[in-house]
């Protein structure tokens, strides 16, 4: 089976529970190159910048580094710089040795042109993981190019002691999300936040995958996002005409602000709830964790098989790196339940492991979240990680369009797919 028809059962068996190392914005603390000479420590680009997992990515190297093994040094970037300058990281001629990353077509895309490392044998001792979980790190080869380490979800978030204070309860239905809608917005709320702006315009593709996942199907996604469909097909005009029923209900600095921003908006009150992955509660102080719920994208139709959002993430390697040994000592322990849970420890707790020998922290919140994962008939990862980098520019463009010009769809969807094409030829 292909990692995109990957089943949710045997998926979730793979991983072994959810979690995921968020991928935040922030300051760049130090730049990195590889320093050309076998042996040495190993250079970790990363892109885990919020203050809470870079904390938890210390833990685990100075972990690593106190068992003398091999030694490695954490060099941490701006997650969108760090997103926007992978390519050339990792196509220069001194490029770090590991990089901070996630499972998809991304990966595969890279291997492809022979930029990572093969690591098989390090596969070959990860005997707690599943044959999904292996298919899911691997490239078109089959050979394993990433070692993932966490999984998180998707979801409603909202402050429960503000649904409470407005007497509104979370929805199940589309009918039903839209009478909470309407209800915050008589109240004077504005009843959704994104935060499309400024360096994250990507989470708006959260609002076209789920709103897709719904009405056509995660198959019909997939393929869509594999060029399989077009854009400007009448399913996907289905998406946007749903779409639109909810728009007048985000706020109004919806693409305007980045989600960390949004964020606040949401802890504030000054919006009532946003579809975001568990990542942003790293940007969320320790004291309103507790707070913090969910709810399940609402369904629109009950007769598609419910499909969650899932992303993986974990690391990869330059395959320039001349520590290869090293590099895979590192890997080795990061798939370990030891290196896991320290990772957990040191960061919002909302992150859960893939080794199913690691435990995850507990909270309601995180088993609210494996439950509804785990009762999900499919899963996807995001638009990117299911598609590519490069299409991820054309669906910034498409929605943010969409957001300024709603009544242009067809003209939208037109350059979407002219775009899209141009993406999928290259």
């Amino acid at each position: 089976m292909s990692i995109d028809g990957l089943s949710r059962r045997n998926f979730l068996a793979g991983l072994g529970g959810l979690s995921a190392a968020a991928i935040l914005g922030g300051c760049a603390t130090s730049a990195s190159t590889g320093t050309g000479q076998a042996g040495g420590a190993v250079t970790l680009q990363s892109n885990l910048s919020a203050p809470l997992p870079k904390a938890a990515m210390e833990s685990v190297v100075a972990a690593f580094n106190k068992k003398g093994a091999a030694q490695a040094t954490l060099n941490t970037v701006a997650s969108e710089t760090f997103r926007t300058q992978l390519p050339s990281y990792l196509t220069s001629g001194n490029p770090p040795d590991l990089y901070t990353w996630y499972a998809g077509s991304v990966g595969r895309s890279y291997a492809k042109k022979g930029l990572l490392l093969d690591l098989s044998d390090v596969w070959s001792g990860l005997t707690d993981y599943s044959a999904a979980t292996k298919t899911l790190s691997s490239d078109d080869s089959g050979k394993q190019i990433i070692v993932p380490i966490t999984y998180y979800w998707w979801g409603m978030f909202y402050r429960k002691s503000n649904f409470a204070k407005w007497g509104v309860q979370p929805p199940t239905s589309w009918d039903e999300f839209l009478k909470v809608c309407e209800a915050l917005r008589a109240k004077g709320i504005e009843p959704i936040g994104m935060g499309a702006g400024g360096t994250t315009p990507w989470v708006a593709s959260a609002w076209f995958d789920y709103l897709n996942i719904r009405i056509n199907g995660a198959t019909y996604h997939r393929e869509l996002l594999a060029g399989q469909h077009r854009f400007d097909d009448p399913q996907v005009k289905a998406v946007f005409a749903k779409w639109k029923e909810v728009l007048p209900h985000f706020d109004k600095s919806a693409t305007a602000i980045p989600f960390q921003d949004a964020t606040t908006s949401l802890l504030q009150g000054r919006t009532g709830m946003m579809l975001i992955g568990t990542f942003f509660a790293d940007a969320a102080p320790k004291d309103a964790l507790d707070d913090i719920d969910f709810f399940q994208f609402p369904i629109i139709d009950p007769k598609v098989p419910i499909a969650e959002e899932g992303p993986t993430d974990g690391f990869f390697a330059s395959a320039k790196t001349p520590r290869g040994p090293e590099v895979k000592e590192f890997l080795k322990f990061l798939a370990t339940a030891e290196a896991q849970e320290l990772f957990i420890k040191n960061s919002a707790g909302t992150v859960l492991p893939v080794n199913p020998k690691a435990k995850d922290s507990g909270t309601p919140l995180v088993a609210k979240g494996r439950k509804m994962l785990a009762d999900a008939a499919d899963i996807t990862q995001f638009f990117n990680r299911d598609s590519s980098d490069a299409l991820q520019p054309t669906a910034d463009a498409a929605l943010l369009q969409f957001f300024a010009q709603p009544d242009q769809v067809d003209s939208i969807l037109a350059t979407w797919q002219a775009a899209a094409e141009k993406v999928w030829q290259s």
